[in-house]
């Protein structure tokens, strides 16, 4: 089974009889249209920011820069600290709506959340094409974080919970191969947009995110809900009837009693998040963090975000610029599809693994060139060292997006347990929004500081992200959920000693309290 969130069969490993319904298919296409908008909203702000007329009407200051070589380095000509609040405002909105989202998740479900998620990308999109001035820009920026927050929260709890347990990975994906389409789509039209006369391209790159917008809003009004949230909020018979809609078959009683019961079980934790802290979830909280924080500082938004900026930075000229972007975006989309195939096959260690190598040979080899050729006031990148860069972050993005991009999103969703998986989904998307709104809020600040150091700096925690994967990451591949534990975390050198007290009746709890392990011996 490919990459995605969830997956893994329920009930220990049982199969349930399930048939692929056009009607999954179409609500899972509908759902991750979800994912298209992200990535296009994170895609087009880059390719925005190096149009001359975008800089022109919103930060003359930072246009100024661009316009005079003798105002400052090449490295610090984009440094503007509302430059990057356009870009970071979308995330920090983000994760304070994800909070709003948990709730309206649990108590209204996943489609009426998506639809809410759709209205709030409809605005901001509105906003956005229309800005007259800064505030109407943050404003639609924030908006468009306040849809983020929602539909990361919903789609991919939609995707696991209405798709087959067979196919549950691959349809789960479908989220993150739709960023990675987004941000493609994104660079093609600002490549676009960028060559129209009259100075108006920036506002047809902002609005046509309307396009994937209203297909999340048109898809969460026609799609159903899941049988899982319907049950969780005791409409059991409508969850029933939703059930043998979406399974095409009538033999949905061995499910339709998991489902109750794991609804049941459910219910009877009253305090989720403060399950998370208990002894026994600090390894999946660890890890779930840890890989949040990890894929941020792999600086791959850093890339993604400021592509065109960061090419135009060191020489490329803006047209081609953006032309790079769009030759990045491609491989990001065609490395998604290469991480579908292989995650079930090789293992999520051995991809985050050999990809730490790649992305931490890649980001010297920028370093490297960028520190010898892009000096301060130096005009042009020289052809063929220009090739060599864009090949470098070809090489980059394409390790991450077969590791770190899918990866740090499924091991969190896989390896929690059914009474602590919403709360822990929860804190993975704030961790994530987080520090990307710390990188997206810093990065061109940093670039002119560190200036080619920029990519020393990331490979090092590229490297300190690795030796976690190979001292403190378990393999999770082909493993149920429900089995994590004996078969995971029991197993492991360092986690095992946090796993003792899954015992239900407390019979270690003295020996715990005191920071003893009656079972551990040396």
């Amino acid at each position: 089974m490919p990459a995605g969130g969830f997956s893994g069969p329920s009930g220990g490993g049982i199969e349930f009889e399930a048939k692929i319904t056009p009607i999954v298919i179409i609500s899972c296409i509908m759902a991750a249209t979800g994912g298209l908008m992200f990535g296009y909203d994170v895609g087009v702000s880059g390719g925005v920011t190096s149009m001359r007329p975008f800089l022109k009407k919103f930060f003359p200051v930072v246009y100024r820069k661009t316009q005079d070589p003798n105002i400052n380095s090449n490295y610090c000509k984009y440094d503007n600290q509302g430059l990057q609040l356009f870009t970071s405002s979308l995330y920090l909105a983000g994760l304070t709506s994800t909070f709003f989202a948990s709730y309206t998740t649990r108590r209204l479900g996943r489609r009426l959340t998506m639809l809410i998620a759709g209205v709030f990308f409809i605005v901001g999109t509105v906003f956005n094409a229309a800005a007259q001035n800064l505030a109407m820009l943050i404003i639609g920026r924030i908006m468009l974080g306040c849809g983020v927050g929602f539909a990361n929260q919903a789609v991919p709890l939609f995707l696991s919970e209405i798709a087959p347990t067979r196919i549950r990975g691959g349809l789960n994906i479908l989220f993150q191969l739709n960023v990675t389409i987004g941000i493609l789509f994104a660079n093609l039209v600002n490549y676009g947009s960028n060559k129209i006369h009259g100075g108006w391209g920036w506002r047809l790159s902002l609005g046509l995110a309307g396009i994937p917008a209203g297909l999340l809003t048109v898809g969460a009004l026609l799609v159903v809900d899941t049988p899982n949230s319907l049950i969780e909020r005791g409409h059991l018979d409508e969850g029933k009837a939703v059930l043998r809609k979406i399974r095409g078959t009538d033999n949905i009683e061995p499910e339709f009693l998991e489902l109750v019961e794991a609804s049941r079980v459910a219910k009877q934790v009253k305090h989720p998040f403060r399950n998370l802290l208990q002894r026994r979830n600090r390894p999946q909280l660890v890890i779930a963090v840890s890989l949040q924080i990890f894929q941020q500082f792999t600086g791959i938004n850093a890339i993604m975000f400021y592509a065109p900026v960061l090419f135009d930075t060191v020489g490329f000229g803006n047209d081609a610029a953006l032309y790079s972007a769009v030759i990045t975006g491609a491989v990001n989309v065609l490395s998604t599809l290469v991480s579908i195939y292989s995650v079930d096959k090789v293992g999520r260690r051995m991809l985050l693994l050999e990809a730490g190598v790649q992305m931490f040979l890649s980001q010297v080899v920028i370093a490297i060139i960028l520190g010898i050729k892009v000096k301060d006031h130096s005009e042009d990148l020289h052809k063929t060292y220009a090739i060599i860069v864009v090949i470098m972050v070809c090489t980059f993005v394409s390790a991450f997006a077969w590791s770190w991009g899918p990866l740090g999103w499924l091991i969190p969703s896989e390896t929690f347990p059914l009474e602590t998986r919403s709360a822990g989904q929860s804190v993975t998307v704030c961790i994530n929004l987080l520090f990307t709104f710390v990188i997206a809020q810093a990065f061109l600040s940093m670039l002119c500081h560190f200036k080619y150091g920029i990519f020393l700096f990331f490979s090092g925690w590229v490297l300190i992200m690795s030796c976690f994967v190979l001292f403190l990451l378990p393999e999770t591949k082909n493993i149920p959920i429900e089995e994590m534990t004996e078969r995971v975390w029991k197993q492991h050198w360092l986690w095992k000693r946090f796993m003792d007290d899954h015992q239900e009746d407390g019979e270690k709890k003295i020996g715990y309290n005191n920071g003893f392990d009656p079972s551990y011996q040396l």
